[in-house]
């Protein structure tokens, strides 16, 4: 029973991780065109630090690395070393002088922020009371989404510092990161994990699940096509938002930097809102397929007025009304809640681990190409690549999105995973 009161103390201590996640991707966002000028990055050395950042590749590394690691040795296990390793990708970007010194940066952050993800939504699910689930997960995207907004509201700040300006950003990262693991060494284990560890111990004579499991029962595989449909296509457009929007509002609509940055935090200031009064305080009361489809339809609209209604000021401010306060309650909320309800504890951080890569994989493989395919192929085809990613998540959640509202993990578990014998048996295969 102790796992299902946890606190909401521990629940925003853990949360921290995806602040400190997003703001790393946008404070490189935020001063790209900086960066550029200081290193004089051409188009490929610009897609490579997308490809392999927190936002790419490297968060890949991470997850993947990250979801093995959690579901083997803990949940708590991983914020014993995660953020160490994060405080020195950031060190890295804040004094940087070359092109290789940020990449390595870049990279070593990016595998630091990928591999808490998994444990951040895995915990926060695993210790939310049955009745709160939503709104407990709905803090990781709370955090998720201040991050960027005190991101790019500094950089509008520091505008007249130049490159310094993007430094100190990068440097307040360092300090929330020191202090955030000071916290996370204080919180408890998940209790669901431990009693499902030595369930396992003693049932099968071993602890760990091999991948065969993973995609070979029904269950996962069904929660596996629901999660990768819903999440990794929305994050196609989400991660070239989050790293590129800026520079497309500098180079597309000719904005200056600061006004680039004033409208993305903006934007990210409605997602938080929206985040807190949507998906927290509805996301246990109210139909979740009918959330998610309010979202997903926002989403759309916005990139269909961003496409074909040009860069006007008025577009953009439509553009940015829609999907900032969509995404409080989008496929990303939803993907955390549901990642952390469908899947059995033995599987929860393994599977996460996987999809979160599979994401950041196909972000990495975008970013490659998103500065040269504006430039060659121009924004609006660009914008309709966009639109059918968005489309294609949208009809998978409406499709196939559950209704778990009210249930406990092992409730929930029971209903798609069958009884224990069951579960033995599938344990032992």
């Amino acid at each position: 029973m102790a796992a299902k009161q946890g606190s909401l103390k521990a629940t925003i201590t853990v949360a921290m991780s995806n602040y400190l996640e997003a703001g790393s991707i946008v404070a490189g966002a935020g001063g790209l065109t900086l960066w550029m000028e200081y290193l004089n990055l051409n188009d490929a050395k610009l897609g490579l630090l997308g490809a392999l950042s927190a936002n790419g590749f490297g968060s890949a590394i991470g997850a993947f690395l990250g979801g093995i690691l959690v579901d083997k040795f803990g949940r708590k296990f991983i914020y014993k070393y995660d953020l160490l390793v994060y405080m020195l990708g950031i060190l890295l970007i804040t004094f940087s002088f070359n092109f290789p010194m940020l990449l390595v940066g870049y990279v070593v952050t990016g595998i630091a922020v990928g591999a808490a993800i998994p444990a951040a939504w895995t915990y926060i699910a695993e210790e939310a009371p049955k009745g709160e689930r939503a709104a407990r997960v709905g803090w990781g995207q709370f955090a998720w989404s201040i991050g960027p907004a005190i991101t790019l509201f500094l950089s509008v700040l520091l505008a007249p510092l130049g490159l310094l300006g993007s430094r100190i950003i990068f440097a307040q990262l360092f300090v929330v990161a020191l202090i955030t693991w000071i916290m996370q060494q204080q919180i408890n284990e998940s209790t669901i994990w431990t009693e499902e560890k030595e369930k396992s111990r003693k049932e099968t004579g071993k602890q760990d699940v091999s991948w065969k499991q993973l995609f070979t029962v029904q269950a996962n595989l069904k929660a596996i096509v629901l999660l990768v449909g819903i999440y990794v296509f929305w994050n196609l457009v989400a991660g070239v938002m989050g790293y590129f929007m800026p520079y497309i509002y500098e180079t597309v609509g000719g904005l200056s930097a600061s006004q680039a940055n004033l409208l993305q935090g903006f934007l990210w200031t409605l997602t938080v809102a929206a985040t807190y009064f949507v998906f927290i305080k509805l996301g246990d009361r109210v139909n979740r397929k009918l959330l998610y489809g309010i979202g997903a339809g926002m989403g759309i609209s916005a990139w269909l007025v961003l496409t074909f209604g040009g860069m006007g000021m008025f577009e953009l401010f439509t553009f940015v009304v829609l999907w900032g306060i969509a995404a409080g309650f989008g496929a990303q909320a939803f993907y955390g809640l549901w990642a952390g309800e469908l899947f059995h504890t033995r599987y929860r951080a393994k599977a996460q681990g996987f999809i979160f890569a599979l994401a950041r994989i196909a972000v990495g493989l975008i970013s490659l190409v998103v500065p040269l395919m504006i430039s060659s192929l121009g924004f609006q085809a660009a914008g309709l690549i966009m639109i059918g990613f968005l489309v294609i998540a949208a009809v998978v959640g409406l499709i196939m999105a559950p209704e778990t509202r009210g249930k406990s993990l092992e409730e929930i578990q029971e209903e798609r995973y069958g009884s224990v014998e069951e579960r033995r048996r599938h344990a032992r295969n």
